[in-house]
């Protein structure tokens, strides 16, 4: 048995057992790590900022509510590299595993119901009540018996660029991803942040035009981080960009910001906690996006747009990811969730467009899978 195959065999079984872990790809990166562990090892602080007193894989919502608190899996078992993975023997997890809650089946977001909540957001916009907003659906797709470990890497194959996860953790149950879009990093000396807005598809050549809804898109983030910087005291810091970040089926805008670690080095949670919600996946006011967000989406995002990731982890440092282009795995289906920048500017048709193409990061690994799966049934049969 291969390491790869090793490490779809022990995702699989740790699934199997309901054994709360996390795996993960850092972005551009081939080696995998795992943190896996008890539900002694789950804390679940009370807020972001609380987090600057902890350590672990950190799972943090877009809200946080009793339904979806923050969670934290410190590193009982934390494997690196896939030799580490391959000599590791899951048996000798024997805490009981915890229970997941029975959910309702999930119901795709319909095109009309999408695009009455974009037209309400311009309205709003154009009434002065805030300049962006997220609007976010959900698409659900049919689950079947694929190994959940080989979708995973199927996913880090098709995204090898970005941050590529999987997650059981109790209270939020199994989800899994490939997010472009770095929220914080950080080995203690150094920092950096990313403002990451605008979205058009993948073009083959590279070669990439942004109209000006997509630009001041990405520039209300970029003004917003700054902000937070200069909260915090920084008064100078390096940029990069905007330049184009490119992912498997789509491309954005992206600005990175760099910046001194040390004089937050015991307030990360503090600082994190007053980067998001980032307008990116919030908008802006961001209070009064929020009440928009919470009124009038249909659905409970949960831990979509939130952040996950690696914090304070030895010498990995904190490197956390804003979760998007995730999904929530349940028994029977993917529940996708999906969201696009919501301006003045914006043409309704055209923003469920742009969450389509950003679908298809999830949907081209589930089919793909699926796909060979059946044809491996049908190889067989005829056998």
């Amino acid at each position: 048995m291969n390491s790869v195959t090793q490490l779809d065999c022990l995702i699989d079984d740790l699934i199997e057992k309901n054994v709360p872990f996390a795996c993960w790809f850092q972005s551009s990166s081939d080696s995998p790590q795992l943190i896996a562990g008890s539900e002694n090892d789950i804390i679940f602080p009370a807020s972001i900022e609380a987090l600057s007193r902890v350590r672990g894989f950190a799972f943090a919502p877009f809200k946080i509510s009793d339904n979806a608190p923050v969670i934290v899996l410190q590193p009982a078992i934390h494997l690196k590299g896939y030799d580490q993975i391959q000599s590791f023997n899951p048996e000798s997890l024997t805490s009981a595993p915890f229970s997941r809650e029975t959910k309702d089946p999930c119901i795709s977001t319909e095109f009309h119901d999408y695009l009455v909540c974009v037209n309400h957001a311009i309205e709003q916009i154009n009434a002065a009540k805030f300049s962006k907003v997220i609007v976010s659906r959900r698409i659900c797709k049919e689950r079947k018996s694929e190994s959940m470990g080989r979708l995973f890497l199927e996913m880090h194959d098709a995204n090898p660029a970005v941050f590529v996860f999987v997650a059981n953790l109790p209270k939020a149950g199994l989800w899994m991803g490939a997010t472009p879009e770095l929220l914080f990093r950080s080995d203690g000396r150094h920092a950096q942040t990313v403002s990451l807005a605008g979205t058009q598809p993948r073009r083959p050549d590279g070669r990439y035009c942004w109209f000006t809804k997509e630009i001041e898109e990405q520039a209300f983030v970029s003004r917003y981080t700054v902000d937070v910087l200069h909260r915090f005291g920084f008064s100078t810091y390096q940029t990069k960009g905007p330049q184009d970040l490119e992912t498997a089926t789509v491309a954005h805008l992206k600005t990175s910001f760099f910046f001194s670690g040390d004089p937050i080095q015991d307030r990360l949670g503090e600082f994190v906690e007053q980067l998001c919600p980032t307008p990116a996946v919030c908008g802006l006011p961001k209070v009064a996006a929020a009440r928009f967000i919470q009124d009038f989406e249909p659905h409970d995002r949960r831990y979509y747009t939130g952040f996950l990731g690696p914090w304070r982890l030895g010498q990995s440092g904190t490197d956390v990811y804003v979760n998007l282009r995730s999904m929530e795995i349940e028994d029977n289906q993917y529940v996708l969730y999906i969201g696009g920048g919501i301006t003045a500017r914006s043409n309704p048709e055209q923003e469920w467009e742009e969450t389509t193409q950003k679908s298809r990061t999830l949907l081209n690994a589930i089919e793909a899978l699926q796909g060979q799966e059946t044809r491996d049934w049908k190889q067989e049969t005829r056998g």
